[in-house]
């Protein structure tokens, strides 16, 4: 574990220059990977780290940034306290957590919001640390729904720990939070509660503090409040919004330390007590204890995947991927504010339109029990809530990100399906898969047989196509007959005469980033593109295959550079997540070499150590986990139940699937490094068998078993001969 570095990405990308192909990549979105250091949990309902309001985690120095490289809110690490429930990743997703700061102080209470230098950060799965320039040393570990901060003071006649209730979302305009009601009560010496309810959201917190001794007081204001017991506002408007909290105040002696511990939950107070009780064995087990057990949770998750190489460097770059890929989204059984009901519930699901491609099915294949609670938690919504989110977080609302793409569920399901996961009631499930793909956009496409945007062409055809599979398992003859002819409606998104996308409006991409997706009938695809060599072409233009290098947008690009960076219908190089899939459409015209050269330059060039190694937003984990994939020499194809199969840039790999171990061994490999040459499959075999296609099927892949892979310096022709499965029908 400990080559996990939880600082990559916090900062702005700094990789050496790229060369050859990665050179001619053009990155239209932010230039950082926006992921913070804070202690997490593996899918826990809780991140806790430093805050100093920067966008848009709440940790680092920068402000809101939609392209080229962020501009700086602050020139060096600040913090006002340290805050709960930070996203990672993300963008612009419009709701920002960060609630119940707590700010240590040796300073009066008027100095609450002001900042400290933060110094000597560390950082490790499940803990982090810093220093306040006031010389106060902070730790903070988190367990499944519980929190726990640990502060040493210095020699001072007046210490203090604050906790603002009032607080939440980041320090920048127009991204604020206000809860819209609350209270907090002192129970006892050491012991309070209190809940906030922001955008319909109600957040309890149970907090308990071994500084029995310190005197204990709410406070409104910044003034107060000596003797009060309770604080309660039945309605709270950003106008009237004034800070709130409690607090323990007292001497300290150089080296003392004070333990804060917070349990959460989205059900009330009592639940939030239970939570802490449950996370620290009934108040037995302070910071160490708690610290450990979150540590063990990641090892044992990290150790799912062993990877045998003697760089120091991709092994650090390797292990922190998969500790990103395992951050978000947050499961919290038993914690939906919005029905009584108990059972699976997720929020920080913020980016699917990502994750359904990488992270859904890395998540499937180590931890397939999550991925069931996962899907019980989305089909949960969507019978509550009318529809299948495409993001969901911590507020009501599973339509919140309809614009950017249509039933990604419906993919996970089908994977899922497919694989016979026990867990899931399938004719429940089929009633909502089905139901769904008639809402938004899906009675248009119903209707005129092709929606704008045009990508929800695509989504919705390959979600009938899927929704297929899943009527299929259940035994739905009229099902199967009604979606054949839907699921063949991708085909009146493309223009015959140039074989991309029609004309329409893209999300964070043009429609040469959309047009090189893996649908069901990719030989179909390739047909009306004019046949796999004007395909190939096609795509060799869209990786720059011969191109001249560009220059990548700065601090504030104007307008006309963006357009321009558009206009070169370039692919994005991992800066953004639409055309991630691309590169390995090469395989569907027997050209898994080019697969290879691509994959290998992004690998090699595009991810490093430090925190500046990411090239753009990690988007919950949706850019990680496909390095993690690429690394071992896998893709998967979402919905399709179909794994592609690349050189690794490893020589050898275990990964343990559930109860299966798939290990990944290769002859001829040699050390790669950025710049330098690729590595080709020269001929494969699986459990002992010659292995002549360039695909798995997921069943295979899940169930473990020997891939031994040939590599050499020169394309052999392996995986020409039989392509990836195309198929137009579910049944196929």
């Amino acid at each position: 574990m400990s080559a996990v570095d939880p600082f990559i990405g916090t900062e702005p990308t700094e990789l050496p220059p790229q060369t050859g192909l990665a050179a001619t990549w053009w990155w239209p979105k932010p230039q950082i990977g926006n992921t913070h250091p804070g202690a997490t949990y593996p899918l826990g309902m809780v991140s806790a780290c430093a805050y100093s309001g920067a966008y848009p985690t709440g940790y680092g120095r920068h402000t809101i940034s939609t392209d080229g490289r962020p501009p700086e809110l602050y020139d060096r690490q600040l913090a006002s306290g340290f805050t709960h429930f930070q996203q990672s990743g993300t963008g612009a997703i419009r709701k920002y957590y960060n609630y119940f700061r707590v700010t240590p102080m040796v300073e009066p209470l008027d100095a609450l919001g002001r900042t400290w230098d933060l110094l000597d950060e560390e950082a490790e799965p499940g803990r982090y640390a810093a220093t306040l320039d006031s010389g106060i040393r902070a730790e903070i570990t988190v367990g499944p729904k519980s929190a726990v901060h640990r502060y040493t003071f210095p020699n001072h006649p007046n210490a203090r720990v604050v906790i603002d209730l009032s607080l939440g979302g980041l320090a920048i305009p127009y991204s604020s939070t206000v809860p819209l009601r609350a209270h907090l009560e002192a129970l006892s010496p050491g012991v309070a509660q209190g809940e906030i309810v922001v955008e319909g959201a109600p957040l309890a917190v149970h907090i308990e503090t071994d500084a029995e001794q310190w005197r204990q007081m709410l406070w409104y204001d910044r003034r107060l409040m000596p003797g009060g017991t309770r604080l309660d506002f039945g309605s709270i408007r950003p106008t009237t919004l004034r800070p709130f909290g409690i607090m323990w105040a007292g001497p300290a002696s150089a080296g003392q330390t004070v333990e804060i511990r917070f349990g959460f939950s989205l059900r009330g107070v009592e639940q939030a007590r239970r939570n802490l009780e449950r996370d620290t064995d009934g108040g037995r087990h302070g910071f160490e204890e708690r610290s450990e057990r979150t540590g063990a949770a990641w090892r044992d998750l990290l150790a799912s995947i062993d990877i045998v190489t003697p760089s120091e460097e991709r092994r650090q770059v390797f292990a922190t991927a998969l500790y990103h890929s395992f951050i978000k989204p947050c499961l919290a059984l038993d914690e939906s504010p919005f029905w009584p009901t108990d059972g699976p519930f997720v929020y920080d699901l913020s980016t699917m339109w990502d994750i359904y491609r990488t992270q859904l099915p890395l998540i499937t294949a180590l931890r397939p029990d999550k991925a069931v609670e996962l899907a019980n938690a989305l089909l949960t919504i969507c019978e509550q809530e009318g529809n299948f989110p495409i993001g969901y977080r911590m507020t009501r609302g599973s339509d919140a990100f309809s614009r950017q793409a249509s039933a990604l569920a419906h993919t996970f399901l089908a994977d899922l399906c497919q694989l016979g996961l026990p867990g899931i009631d399938w004719e429940w499930a089929l009633v909502h898969l089905h139901n769904d793909l008639r809402r938004t956009y899906g009675e248009e496409f119903l209707q005129y047989g092709a929606v704008h945007p045009i990508t929800h062409t695509l989504d919705l055809a390959f979600g009938y196509w899927c929704t297929a599979k899943v009527a299929a398992v259940v035994g739905d003859r009229q099902l199967l007959e009604d979606f054949a002819p839907l699921a063949e409606q991708w085909r009146g998104a493309y223009d015959e005469q140039t074989g991309l996308l029609l004309d329409s409006t893209y999300y964070e991409g043009t429609k040469w980033n959309y047009s090189f997706r893996l649908q069901h009938d990719m030989a179909g695809r390739i047909e009306l593109a004019g046949g796999p060599e004007a395909f190939t072409a096609l795509l060799d233009r869209f990786f720059g295959v011969g191109a001249e290098p560009v220059v990548q947008p700065g601090v504030r690009p104007a307008a006309e550079e963006i357009r321009d960076g558009f206009a070169l219908g370039r692919f994005e190089g991992l800066n953004n997540e639409p055309d991630m899939e691309a590169p390995w459409a090469y395989h569907y015209v027997g050209r898994p070499d080019r697969t290879a050269e691509i994959v290998h330059d992004i690998v090699h060039q595009q991810f490093g150590t430090g925190r500046g190694g990411l090239p753009g937003n990690d988007d919950s984990g949706g850019l990680s986990s496909w390095y993690v994939w690429a690394t071992l020499g896998l893709f998967p194809v979402a919905g399709q139940a179909l794994f592609l199969v690349n050189a690794p840039a490893v020589a050898e790999t275990t990964v343990r699937l559930g109860e299966a171990v798939l290990r990944i061994e290769t002859t001829g490999f040699v050390e790669p490094f950025a710049g330098g040459p690729a590595q080709y499959v020269r001929s494969a075999s699986f459990n002992g068998r010659r292995l002549d296609r360039s695909w798995l099927h997921a069943a295979e892949l899940h169930g473990g078993g020997h891939l031994h892979l040939e590599l050499g310096p020169e394309a052999s022709g392996w995986g020409a001969e039989h392509s990836p499965p195309s198929r137009p029908s579910a049944t196929d």
